[in-house]
């Protein structure tokens, strides 16, 4: 889906929401991963870790780098569940074919959303690993979050974020991102993540800073820098 297609752009400007101060500088991305790895499953034997934030913030690229940094660690887009019908009324779909399976220890068996034939297509399975990567707009919503052993925010203001979308995408999706954009509004108004985030992502000159978001208690994790790769831009 056009939704995932990466975009490079420079760095992110200052952002406008405060936030706390470093509290490790110089960490890369594998401390958060070792951290991941040591909390408790929180959904059967897997730590579901949820990579949440605005369409075009950075989350595909965020999470494929964390996978990475977690040894393969699966994940889950959640444009894969969503369809042009129901770009946040996937609930259910996600809960019984996905979270229910792995509760059970089971891979989940879901069948992704093809954008261009707008159809489903064949099963595909999501193996009940250590750590599971739940990414995409929706992924700490509030069905969700119980099961949920970290959530990460991309630390992006939404009219930055939809315009990287829209530029990534063209002028052809322009009538999609109409749609999509009054429906994600909706959607944070009524059901926010942010307040919950134990983390928030942004994007910096070295790649990624990672620091304490909403939910996150005082120390709980530090500051972490990620300066190789790609832009964390998607």
């Amino acid at each position: 889906m056009f939704l995932r297609n990466m975009l490079r752009s420079g760095p992110t400007p200052a952002h406008p929401f405060p936030l706390p101060p470093p509290l490790i500088p110089g960490c890369p991305i594998d401390a958060l991963a070792a951290r991941l790895r040591r909390l408790p499953p929180s959904c059967g034997p897997v730590r579901l870790i949820g990579v949440d934030g605005h369409a075009g913030s950075g989350k595909t690229t965020f999470a494929g780098e964390l996978a990475a940094a977690l040894g393969g660690a699966p994940v889950l887009h959640l444009d894969d569940v969503a369809t042009h019908e129901e770009l946040f009324g996937w609930t259910g779909r996600l809960l019984s074919q996905v979270i229910e399976p792995l509760r059970r220890g089971e891979s989940g068996r879901y069948t992704p959303y093809d954008w261009t034939a707008r159809e489903f297509g064949p099963v595909r399975e999501l193996p009940a690993a250590p750590v599971v990567i739940l990414e995409g707009v929706g992924a700490g919503r509030r069905a969700v979050r119980p099961w949920l052993a970290r959530l990460l925010w991309m630390e992006l203001p939404h009219d930055e974020a939809w315009a990287r979308g829209m530029r990534r995408d063209g002028a052809a999706q322009s009538e999609f991102w109409a749609g999509w954009v009054h429906a994600e509004r909706r959607h944070f108004t009524e059901d926010p993540s942010r307040p919950f985030a134990q983390h928030v992502v942004r994007q910096s000159s070295e790649g990624y800073e990672v620091l304490p978001g909403p939910a996150g208690a005082p120390g709980q994790d530090g500051f972490i820098t990620h300066g190789d790769g790609p832009s964390a831009v998607c």
